[in-house]
Parts: C-alpha cells; sequence; structure tokens
C-alpha cells in the first residue's frame, strides 16, 4: 500500500447516515482513482475513509430516499439488505463503464501491441480489484454472503464480481473478433515455432487472464479451466496439429529418417518446453498426446521400415531415438521386438554356418570352443544394443532371448540334433576346467564360465548338458586334471542356482566320493603298514558310488597282473571287513599306473593305462610276444588290444616288424624322462557320446512317467490332451519332451496301473491309488 498523498480530495466523507448519492459520489472517487490511478498513490487515511464509509453505509438502518423505489426485485428486503445491494449495483455500472473506455482504445490494435495493451491493463485492473474487493470487506462478509446462501445467482464477492464483468464486458468483446486474443498468441507461438524470439513472459501474462476468468458458479474459489479450454487451449492444439503435419511431410521429403527423429526429439521437448514456459499445466497431456500422433504415429511405418538399417549399420544413437520415440505410442515398440528378433537370430545363424564353412564339410568337427565363443559374440552384441539403445526393455530381453533359444538348439553346426549345442557346451566347459586351460587369473575362469551359464540358460535340452558334464566331470575327478576344487564348486553352484538341487545332486556327491575315498587310501596304507612290510606299489583307490558316477566296467575279461595281484586282494579284503555287503566292481578301463624301467642304462617313467600296463608287465620274462600269447596273457578284447600296441609301437617302446609279432625295444630313448602313454583310444571317445545319449533317453523314460504320475495323483482325472501339455510345461525346463514319448509313457503307466481309463470315454484317464 502506497502511502503518499494523493490530489486535493474533490468530495469531503459523508457522515454516517448520508444517503446514497453522497455515499456512492465520495465512494466512486475513491474506487476510480484505485483502478485508474493507483501508481499516484492512496494515503492510508484516505484508503480507510472510504472502507469507513461503505462500512457505515452497509451498516445504515435507515431508509434513504431513493430506495423507497422498488429496485432489482429486493423490494420486499430489509434496510440494512437494501443498502448492499444499492453499492453492489452501483459497483456493477462503474466496472461496466470503466470496461467501455478499455474497450474502445482495444478496438485499433493488432497481434503483440493488442496483447501488450491487455497486459497492461489487465494488470491494473486486477491490482485496483484486489484493493477495492478489501474496501468492500463489510459487504463481501454479510450482504453478498447472505445473498448467496439464499442461493442468488449472478452475486459475487467483489474481486469475482470485476473478473466477471472484465470477461463479459471486455475480454468477450476482443474474442468475438475472428477471436483476436487468442490469435495473436498463436501468431507469436507460431514465430517462436520458426525460430523467432518472442516475449514469453508476455505470453504467459494474456495466458494466465484466461484461466483466472474461469468461473465455477457452484463454487466460486475453485479454478475454472473452461474459459481456458474453450479460448485458447482448443484453437492452440488444432494449430499444432497442422504445423506439424505440413513440417514433418516437408522435413521427410527432404530428409533421411534418422534426421527426421532428431527433429521429432527436438520438438517434442519444446513442447514441453513451452507448457512450463507460458502454458497452463493441464494443457501437457493433450499437447504431447497431439504431437505425438501427428509426429510419430503418422510416420510409425516409416520408422519401422527402417529400424533393420540402423541395426546393420549400429548406429546406436539413433537406435535410442527411434526406440524412445515409438516407446511413446501404443503398439509402437512391438513392430521394433519381431524385427530384432528376426534379426538377432539371422545374425548367431550366419556366424555358427561361417564357422562351419571355416573347419570345411564336416560340421560335426565343430571346435567346441570357437562354437560358444560365435554364439557368445552374437549374444553380448545384441544384448549391449537392448541395453544401450533399448534401455533394458522387458520386450526387447524376451525378443533377444527367444532368438538366442532359436539359434542356439538349431543351426548349421546341429542339424536337425537338439543334443549338439549342449554336448559342445559341455566339452567347452570341461576345457575351461581342466589344468591346461589358457586363463592366467581365476577371474578369468569365473568370467568364462559365468559366460558358459549364458549360453546355458538358452539350451533347451538342459539334461545332455547335465549327463556330458556330469561324464567329463568324472573323468577330471579320476585324473587330476581340474584346474582347481574352488573352479569345480563354482561351477556346481551356478548350475545349481540355474535349475536347482537336483540337477546338481549327483555332481556333488562325486566330489564327497573323492573325499572320502582319500580318507579310504591312507586309512589302508596305514592298515598295510602295520600288518605286510612287502608293499613296495605306491597305490591309492578310489570307490564310486554306481548311482552318481556316469561309468561303465569294461566289456571284456581281463588278467590281473601277478605284480598288482596281492594290493589288489588286500584291498578287496580291507573295503569287506569294513563295509560288508557292499560289492566292488574294478573298472580297470579308467585306471592308471606309472612304470619304472629297469633295462635300459636311462630310468624312464613310463604312465599307463590298466590295458598298456598289464602288456608291459609281460616283457618282465619274455622280449618278443605274438598278438595271440598277449591275448592269453591279458584278455583284453583283439580289437583293444590292437589299439593299445599300436598306441606302444607308436612310442617305439614295443618294436612290430614282423605281423603280430611285438618286441621290446632295447634301445629305446627320450627325451623326457616321465612319458605319458596314456592316451584315450578312438573306440573310447566315439562311445562316450552315444553312451551318454542313450543314458539321456533312458532317463527321460523316467522323468516323463513320473511327471505324468504327480500330475495324475494332483488331479485324480484328467483329459489325454491337457494331461500332455501339463508335462511339457513341467518338464520345458529341463527338456523339449516329444508328444509321441508322452503318449508311451502313458500307454506304459495304463500297463502297469497307476493310471486307468475312465469308463464311457476315450480320452480321459484317473489315478489309481
Amino acid at each position: 500500500m502506497a502511502t503518499s498523498t494523493s490530489a486535493k480530495e474533490s468530495y469531503p466523507m459523508p457522515p454516517a447516515n448520508a444517503d446514497l448519492a453522497t455515499t456512492w459520489a465520495y465512494l466512486e472517487e475513491g474506487v476510480d482513482h484505485i483502478m485508474t490511478k493507483l501508481q499516484t498513490g492512496v494515503s492510508y487515511s484516505k484508503y480507510m475513509s472510504l472502507y469507513t464509509v461503505a462500512y457505515n453505509y452497509c451498516t445504515s438502518s435507515k431508509m434513504h430516499g431513493t430506495s423507497d423505489q422498488p429496485g432489482g426485485g429486493i423490494g420486499h428486503r430489509t434496510g440494512a439488505n437494501l443498502m448492499g445491494s444499492d453499492l453492489y449495483n452501483n459497483l456493477i455500472r462503474y466496472f461496466v463503464n470503466h470496461l467501455k473506455a478499455l474497450r474502445t482504445q482495444s478496438d485499433s490494435l493488432q497481434d503483440e501491441a493488442l496483447l501488450r495493451y491487455y497486459a497492461q491493463e489487465w494488470d491494473r485492473y486486477t491490482t485496483g480489484a484486489n484493493y477495492i474487493n478489501r474496501l468492500f470487506t463489510y459487504l463481501n462478509r454479510h450482504w453478498v454472503k447472505r445473498e448467496r446462501d439464499e442461493g442468488r445467482k449472478g452475486v459475487y464477492p467483489v474481486y469475482t464480481l470485476a473478473l466477471v464483468q472484465w470477461k463479459s464486458n471486455f475480454f468477450l468483446h476482443v474474442q468475438s473478433k475472428d477471436q483476436k486474443l487468442a490469435g495473436a498468441i498463436l501468431r507469436l507461438i507460431e514465430r517462436q515455432r520458426n525460430g523467432e524470439t518472442i516475449d514469453q513472459g508476455l505470453v504467459k501474462k494474456v495466458v494466465d487472464s484466461f484461466v483466472s476468468l474461469g468461473l465455477d458458479e457452484s463454487d466460486i474459489n475453485k479454478v475454472s479451466y473452461e474459459v481456458y479450454r474453450e479460448h485458447l487451449e482448443a484453437p492452440f492444439l488444432d494449430a499444432t496439429e497442422k504445423y506439424y503435419r505440413k513440417e514433418s511431410e516437408k522435413f521427410l521429403a527432404e530428409n533421411s529418417v534418422a534426421d527426421y527423429l532428431k527433429k521429432a526429439e527436438e520438438r517434442l521437448r519444446e513442447e514441453e518446453d513451452r507448457v512450463e514456459r507460458y502454458l497452463n499445466t493441464n494443457t501437457r497431456k493433450a499437447l504431447i498426446q497431439k504431437c505425438e500422433h501427428v509426429l510419430i504415429r503418422e510416420h510409425a511405418d516409416l520408422m519401422w521400415e527402417n529400424f533393420q538399417q540402423l541395426l546393420d549399420y549400429d548406429k546406436d544413437e539413433d537406435l535410442q531415438r527411434m526406440y524412445s520415440l515409438l516407446a511413446r505410442i501404443p503398439e509402437g515398440l512391438e513392430p521394433l521386438r519381431k524385427k530384432f528378433e528376426e534379426h538377432v537370430k539371422r545374425a548367431g545363424l550366419a556366424a555358427v554356418e561361417k564357422l562351419v564353412g571355416e573347419g570345411g564339410a564336416d560340421a560335426t568337427e565343430v571346435d567346441p570352443k570357437a562354437y560358444v565363443d560365435a554364439l557368445l559374440e552374437v549374444h553380448q552384441k545384441n544384448s549391449e544394443t537392448v541395453t544401450r539403445s533399448f534401455r533394458g526393455e522387458a520386450g526387447f530381453v524376451a525378443s533377444l532371448d527367444k532368438a538366442c533359444r532359436e539359434f542356439v538348439n538349431r543351426n548349421a553346426a546341429t542339424g536337425t540334433s537338439t543334443t549338439k549345442s549342449p554336448e559342445l557346451l559341455a566339452k567347452h566347459a570341461d576345457a575351461l576346467l581342466r589344468k591346461n586351460n589358457k586363463m592366467a587369473e581365476e577371474e578369468d575362469l569365473e568370467s568364462a564360465l559365468n559366460k558358459v551359464m549364458v549360453i546355458f540358460k538358452y539350451i533347451d535340452d538342459k539334461d545332455v548338458f547335465q549327463q556330458f558334464y556330469t561324464t567329463k566331470l568324472s573323468k577330471r575327478l579320476i585324473h587330476g586334471v581340474s584346474a582347481s576344487d574352488e573352479a569345480e564348486a563354482s561351477m556346481i553352484s551356478k548350475l545349481k542356482e540355474a535349475c536347482g538341487f537336483e540337477y546338481t545332486n549327483k555332481l556333488q556327491r562325486m566330489f564327497t566320493d573323492m573325499s572320502l575315498s582319500k580318507d579310504l587310501t591312507d586309512n589302508f596304507k596305514e592298515r598295510m603298514q602295520q600288518n605286510h612290510d612287502d608293499m613296495d606299489i605306491t597305490f591309492s583307490i578310489m570307490v564310486l558310488g554306481t548311482n552318481f558316477w556316469p561309468l561303465n566296467p569294461p566289456t571284456h575279461d581281463f588278467i590281473i597282473p601277478q605284480d598288482i595281484l596281492p594290493v589288489y586282494t588286500r584291498f578287496s579284503q580291507y573295503y569287506q571287513q569294513k563295509h560288508s555287503g557292499r560289492k566292488l566292481t574294478w573298472l580297470w578301463n579308467y585306471s592308471k599306473n606309472e612304470l619304472r624301467t629297469n633295462y635300459l642304462n636311462q630310468k624312464y617313467i613310463l604312465m599307463t593305462s590298466s590295458w598298456q600296463m598289464a602288456v608291459l608287465l609281460q616283457y618282465n620274462n619274455n622280449d618278443t610276444l605274438s598278438l595271440d600269447e598277449l591275448f592269453s596273457a591279458t584278455a583284453i578284447s583283439k580289437d583293444i588290444l590292437k589299439q593299445v600296441l599300436a598306441v606302444l609301437v607308436k612310442a617305439k617302446i614295443l618294436i612290430n616288424e614282423e605281423t603280430d609279432q611285438y618286441d621290446l625295444n632295447p634301445n629305446f630313448k627320450s627325451k623326457k624322462i616321465r612319458i605319458n602313454l596314456n592316451t584315450p583310444i578312438k573306440a573310447e571317445q566315439k562311445a562316450e557320446s552315444t553312451d551318454v545319449l542313450k543314458t539321456v533317453d533312458e532317463d527321460r523314460k523316467y522323468v516323463i512317467q513320473a511327471s505324468i504320475v504327480r500330475i495324475m495323483k494332483a488331479r485324480k482325472t484328467m483329459k489325454n490332451q491337457a494331461l500332455i501339455q501339463e508335462v511339457i510345461t513341467q518338464i520345458s525346463q529341463r527338456f523339449t519332451p516329444k508328444i509321441p514319448d508322452i503318449k508311451k509313457a502313458i500307454d506304459h503307466l495304463l500297463e502297469k496301473e497307476y493310471i486307468e481309463r475312465v469308463e464311457g470315454t476315450r480320452d480321459t484317464f484317473a489315478y489309481v491309488a
């Protein structure tokens, strides 16, 4: 409130009982000063005088001369009410006349000049109205309140009254001429969109006035957006749609889609910013939806078409833009997800095809490491694309997973076989976990094992991997060639996390057996030292549980050499005493031996298999032996014996100058003192894959049968089709069961009377308790 004194007052302050004419003459002069010359100031005493006069008049109970005549349909009211009504009507007349003058001046103005005039007058008018509202506090608090409480329409507190008058006597007048006011705002906004700088503060003032002019008759204190929506928002949204439709079509005709993505992103940012700077926040949703429709939805087909090109050339930034734009519209991403899935699948298949092509025509001889690396490279690259360009969105992750599952299980290296991928992955894991791998650091090995698990996740036949892995692990443990116990334990814990306890139960039991075997060997040695001092053979034993180790005993007889027979006999007796009722099956085909040469000047240590040991020990008593003699002495089948002898001849330990006649080489020489002769023979390698797949097939029969019994026990009765579907759902985490196999299992269980057909139906089964 300014405190400077105004010009000399024209009217003296009326007495408390002054009539309407005198009172209003005094009040009108003060009201006009506040509304038109407020910048010159109003003294405190003048302001209080005006307040007092208004108060006195409203509280006067004397009926003044002018109010004897009936006026405005309120002649029946009491004196106090009539006083309020007189003042209120006079205020309306003042506002109407005041606004007429403004209206006349605005008629000749256009565009920015009109907006400046409007904003300036709006500021002046609303500031003045605020002061006047306080002058007539008593009128608002009593007369206006009572009138409104009694349901009288069109009566408002003085400030609201001022706004109502502004709207009907000035705002609507200006707007009625081709939406002159809103048009001026829209033209300024268009200039800004075209790159010009505009006075945003001016636009904001005018826009805010549109909101202030909204009035909710039922609750005048509530903000109403009716005026803003009708007079500004609706035409603004229409203009926006036309502007961007024209601009985007023109831009795309002259520029690439990648450039358009930048443009659209920029325009959407600008519109968000526009709302922040000078539009009402309620416009944001409608404005952004309109822009998204025109800038994105209408050109989505073109974006979808260009997506593949951006993928092919690794245009990360453009992919990010396309993703964030299309994510704004319903179903905008679905075509991208499908195209991305196809892209990843093609890349995976091409990578394996290239690898098979490089390795020659035979797809069965693919190097496991190269195979897994090729799959990983495709996954890694596209996984980074999902994270970087598609913000790790679940739909794209699902597309990546689906594509990877497709090319990991079916590609040029696997052909029609579903077991090839798990086999190659298990072989690769085996190579990593062996002592001779090239991993320098433990962290490198851990990282490599994590990568194995990435591919493992996509393997359909996880039971095939499990069987191959178990077989390979058994070899590593038996031959003592594991890189480290920590690495083995780490891999098992990863598999356990991925597939559960049951999946790794056997693997963990294998480690338990190894630990128990070490204790058993130590205890046996201790006993032998106490009871027999003639043991000059270093001996260690592994006793392995038949149910947990995928090992097969020899398929032929074996005559145990006399040199090791005492130890064999003593251990067998020792074990039977310790564990009566258990049966030991000796796996000579997995045993290892070390022999020391005593017939040469240089002493060598030969590391051999049991078969090689049995053959070489025959030469303690003979210098030359025929194939038949060796067969009689060892009982090793002739086809394996020939392969064993071939290895010994190749190593030049034996000489084979005559057919089927083998002599000990007295002139044997080697640069190495320790010579490893124990290399796997081809028949064993081939048998391993066949045995594994045979075991898997057998196991699957039992898994399917057990699953059917579990389901039927829970459901009691079930239709054939529903049962098959449920079995597939339950087992698909381990492997993808074939429907004929499920049908065979159902028939088998019907035969064994675990389930039965429900009478009177062909395709419904019941559980037999």
